[in-house]
């Protein structure tokens, strides 16, 4: 296979990148007459491309090589013989990085020169063994990730589905990396068709990863605390100046701006003024809001199954540390060491003393707001204002595609109904601003509108039957549904059984017309039994993954307040586009920055140089929302570092206000509290937002 840096970019996705590089040479039809080999069978890279070499070293672990990357957009090419996939179950590799910090790999699987092309992308801890294991089911693109595994971190797919039968070439590929360049052992790739076992006992070559304190072994950074007596200290030092904390002066007792006053209703509420939208508190002041997201302590856990051996220090889990261990990811096993380190201060009343401390510091760095997936029970308690979500499991109906539910089902109502009730325990706390209906929906994420990703992940569900008879009404006949859909296509074929057909241009755009229709019934009814349940607050909407499509936003106008997370330098200006569409304001779910000068191995999925930056970048990003008369607020995630060994998902990013010993990052906390002094006049537009923008680094995150 000769498959030069411009075919390698295309195929891994870096079609920009790709499209300025010379065309490559064919690489002729040989592997067309290759036997096809029985399972299992390894394949060993036929070529490299980009900045990539193989490198001289003594391998960790049988058959494992060293290779260097100099630079992304560089990896190993594998010829596939054709066929040879078809029977395959899993593909899978063991690999270990050197050195401090993740390198994110891609890995894409592909039909051919032209043809569809999946793609997985991971990373994994450094100086410990990681095992890939990827089911070949996933092709299907049925599912937006896997659990991780060990060292192996948050496995995520994309791009096109594929046949494995037709799949004739793989890429593992570099696809993000640090500064330096990157260096990693690599196993051959092995076919299988059974489940290969799991990695339970790593090799970790520089020892645990994690100190007593829960802080990288392998860093070196400044501000590491040196001893559990200094974050003690810190702790109690904090506690003592919680009450003497105080929000900017411009502030209302709600956080709302003191100079502005409109009719109060005794709950948030939403108000355009003729220039801009705001919202209101409870007691009539306008208000734009400002507050991290998990303001609570479970961000930071550690997810140690089959990592035991990665901790310096593991309590008895009976014992004084039981409340630092929790359930939450694969097999139950994850530690907190933020939790560890508060009862090490505080002992069995860590929790109380932490709620206060933590709303202390919330005033001092001027925020408003208690955001999503927090503690929102101690904002409650506390009078101040949050937000809080919803759990949209809807256990009660079967799933179409991804997470979306079979809204066409007949317990759908039923289904709703349960889920509203959520809503009673706080419809008359004039605390609550409003609640989101779910978070990120992974079927937002897929290529695939949820209808054609259910035509062909689904065989038989109500919604499908529902689109039969949509497309019934539409074409009336047979003989029509072949014209626009190709011929032999029957509509009964539609509405139940495999389905494997390349979809026309036709019926790609009939199923992005159902699939507004599915987003629409989805939404609707939701909102509708949430205000039954509770007419006082806020719907804020879906929390989407980014500005959606077209075809999605049509089917989104029942909420208040439309929100949406954006990992992005600044507020997408699409935001001002759908705010006209929907004709509600816009709030910002998520949003952050992080650095490599810390604690952790991974910076966040926005990157910035070091601390000081990521205080500019917030100043940027906060104040030019502020001033967008289509915006309402901005939440960044999350309060605290997550943990340098990951969270169950495999997320290890420098993002906090605060590290894991409860350290501030004290330039970011200034920038903060400047920006949200001059909030109200920036909005107002009384005051220039400040634009002295850092510079920009290409993340290095998952």
């Amino acid at each position: 296979m000769d498959l030069d840096r411009r075919e390698f970019l295309r195929l891994v996705g870096w079609s920009v990148l790709a499209a300025a590089l010379p065309a490559s040479r064919s690489s002729g039809e040989e592997s067309s007459m290759s036997p096809k080999p029985s399972l299992p069978f390894i394949l060993t890279p036929d070529d490299f491309q980009g900045k990539i070499a193989p490198v001289e070293g003594e391998a960790p672990f049988p058959e494992a090589s060293w290779f260097r990357a100099d630079a992304e957009e560089s990896g190993l090419v594998y010829r596939v013989p054709p066929g040879a996939l078809a029977e395959a179950q899993y593909l899978t590799a063991d690999l270990l990085v050197e050195g401090d910090t993740i390198v994110v790999f891609g890995l894409a699987l592909q039909e051919g020169r032209e043809g569809p092309r999946f793609w997985a992308e991971f990373s994994a801890l450094t100086e410990c063994q990681a095992r890939l294991r990827l089911p070949l089911e996933v092709v299907d693109q049925n599912r937006w990730r896997l659990e991780r595994e060990g060292a192996l971190l948050k496995p995520m797919f994309g791009g096109d589905r594929v046949d494995p039968a037709r799949v004739d070439r793989i890429l593992l590929g570099v696809w993000r990396k640090g500064d330096a360049p990157a260096r990693f052992c690599l196993t051959p790739i092995t076919v299988t068709a059974e489940t290969p076992p799991l990695l339970n006992d790593p090799l970790l070559p520089k020892g645990p990863l994690l100190d007593e304190l829960g802080q990288s072994r392998l860093r070196r950074w400044r501000g590491k605390s040196a001893s559990a007596e200094e974050v003690t200290s810190r702790l109690r030092a904090q506690l003592e100046a919680a009450d003497r904390h105080r929000w900017p002066e411009t502030f209302s007792r709600w956080g709302g701006w003191k100079e502005r006053k409109v009719e109060a209703s005794g709950f948030f509420r939403t108000h355009h003024d003729g220039k801009r939208w705001w919202l209101v508190d409870p007691e009539g002041h306008l208000f734009w809001s400002a507050g991290p997201d998990v303001v609570g302590v479970g961000e930071s856990v550690a997810a140690y199954a089959g990592l035991e051996k990665a901790l310096s220090w593991m309590p008895k889990r009976d014992g004084e540390f039981s409340d630092a261990y929790t359930h939450w990811g694969p097999q139950g096993k994850a530690l907190n060491y933020l939790i560890a380190n508060l009862i090490r201060a505080f002992g069995g009343d860590w929790h109380d003393k932490w709620a206060r401390l933590a709303l202390g510091e919330l005033r001092r760095l001027g925020f408003n707001t208690v955001g999503n997936w927090s503690e929102w029970k101690i904002a409650r308690a506390a009078g101040i204002a949050y937000v809080r979500p919803l759990d949209r499991e809807f256990s009660g109906v079967p799933r179409v595609f991804r997470d979306f539910p079979d809204v066409f089902h007949p317990d759908w109502p039923a289904e709703v109904e349960r889920f509203a009730e959520q809503l009673r325990d706080t419809r008359d706390d004039p605390a609550l601003i409003g609640y989101f209906l779910m978070n990120e929906p992974t079927w937002g994420f897929a290529e695939d509108t949820p209808a054609a990703g259910m035509l062909y992940n689904t065989p038989s569900c109500e919604t499908r039957r529902a689109l039969a008879e949509f497309l019934r009404e539409r074409y009336g006949s047979q003989a029509a549904l072949e014209g626009a859909w190709g011929k032999g296509v029957a509509f009964d074929a539609v509405a139940e059984g495999k389905w494997s057909r390349r979809l026309t241009d036709r019926a790609k755009a009939d199923l992005e017309e159902f699939s507004t229709r599915m987003v629409d019934r989805l939404f609707t009814s939701l909102s509708e039994a949430c205000r039954r349940v509770d007419p006082n607050h806020l719907n804020l909407g879906a929390r989407y993954g980014t500005a959606p499509p077209d075809w999605a936003l049509k089917g989104m106008h029942s909420f208040d307040v439309f929100s949406f997370n954006c990992y992005e330098n600044r507020v997408n200006r699409a935001a001002e586009k759908i705010s006209a569409v929907v004709k509600r304001p816009i709030l910002i779910g998520e949003w952050h920055f992080g650095a490599l000068d810390a604690g952790l191995p991974a910076s966040g999925l926005r990157r910035v140089k070091n601390q000081r930056a990521r205080g500019q970048a917030y100043r940027v990003y906060l104040e030019d929302a502020a001033a967008q008369p289509w915006c309402v607020g901005a939440h960044w995630f999350t309060l605290y570092d997550q943990s340098a060994l990951g969270r169950p998902d495999g997320e290890c990013y420098n993002i906090g206000f605060f590290d894991i010993c409860h350290r501030p990052y004290e330039e970011l906390c200034a920038a903060a509290r400047r920006s949200h002094e001059r909030l109200y006049a920036v909005a107002a537009g009384n005051a220039e937002p400040y634009d002295e923008k850092p510079e920009y680094l290409l993340e290095l995150s998952l």
